[in-house]
């Protein structure tokens, strides 16, 4: 009898142990439940998108090849800036002073575009990187409250096939013993299985700002993105093979990789919506797809680079 009520303090002192930790974790999630990512301030962008015309831009300004790439002359066009480039052009068939101090007065213009767009890059990029380790976070503490109920399921389990162990051995009658021994066992089993759950527990977790939504859908659907920003997602020619733009690649690796070729479920999926109830699995998976996204981004200042380059060439 000893031994019984030995296994029995301890299971209750374990399992008070595991109770406060999960406490801890729940207040956790109520501290990540919303968005601490978006801007204090929220800037109100014009829905203007840059013209997708691309292959008539580049037939106009034919000129421009020899010093620039299209992507370049591109951006160019999408930032406002052909005009200047142009007279610079015009201005460099004239060497004197005053011509060269209008050209760096123009050069200065465009750097100021430039500059502007690079920190519309910088600012959504480190969105994306914000939010992806807030659904990171959340989804390890997911993770750990799945983890503490199987580790209390399979103490319940030991317990159970202890404290049958014992009493089997105190009680002399036969039919009893056997009895309790088949009720531990089956006891002991139904604990083993109850970790068996492939989903696990859920956590509300709210984006009413879902930076993914209009990624998905493909439309700039709200202030989320500045025109210039969306404008190198989706024009194709700065895609690695211009067959598709930016985020069409990468939705198309999404449906395969995410949610397994099957659009209506990603189209239903809590990750596109305002937000709500999550599983592990899911909080994974968008924290992939915010990860995915950032890396996207940043691979837009190689255009700029280049560009800069090239503006670099033309002043020369």
């Amino acid at each position: 009898m000893n031994k019984l009520i030995y296994f029995l303090v301890i299971g209750g002192l374990v399992s008070s142990c595991v109770s406060k930790k999960n406490q801890v974790i729940q207040q956790n999630i109520l501290t990540l439940r919303d968005s601490y990512c978006k801007a204090p301030f929220q800037y109100n962008y014009t829905s203007k998108v840059p013209s997708y015309n691309s292959d008539s831009i580049l037939v106009a300004n034919q000129n421009l090849k020899g010093t620039f790439t299209d992507q370049s002359i591109l951006i160019l066009n999408a930032l406002d800036n052909l005009d200047e480039v142009h007279k610079i052009i015009e201005l460099k068939k004239d060497s004197s002073l005053t011509s060269q101090v209008k050209i760096l007065q123009l050069k200065s213009k465009i750097n100021s575009k430039i500059t502007i767009a690079l920190t519309e890059l910088d600012a959504v990029a480190a969105e994306f990187d914000c939010e992806g380790e807030r659904v990171a976070q959340i989804g390890n503490y997911v993770d750990n409250l799945n983890d503490s109920k199987n580790n209390k399921l399979i103490l319940y389990s030991i317990i159970a096939g202890a404290a049958a162990s014992i009493a089997g051995g105190i009680v002399k009658d036969e039919g009893w013993s056997n009895a309790i021994d088949i009720s531990g066992g089956v006891l002991g089993a139904g604990f083993g299985l109850a970790t068996l759950n492939p989903k696990g527990k859920k956590v509300e977790f709210i984006h009413h700002r879902n930076l993914l939504r209009d990624i998905w859908k493909g439309r700039l659907e709200s202030s989320n993105f500045p025109p210039f920003i969306w404008y190198m997602y989706t024009e194709k020619k700065f895609s690695n093979k211009e067959n598709h733009s930016i985020i069409e690649n990468m939705k198309e690796r999404w449906l395969h990789y995410q949610f397994d070729e099957d659009k209506e479920e990603a189209d239903h999926s809590v990750i596109f919506s305002d937000g709500g109830y999550y599983r592990a699995n899911d909080l994974h998976n968008r924290a992939a797809m915010l990860n995915q996204m950032q890396s996207a981004t940043r691979t837009i200042n190689q255009n700029i680079n280049y560009l800069l380059l090239d503006l670099d060439k033309l002043i020369l």
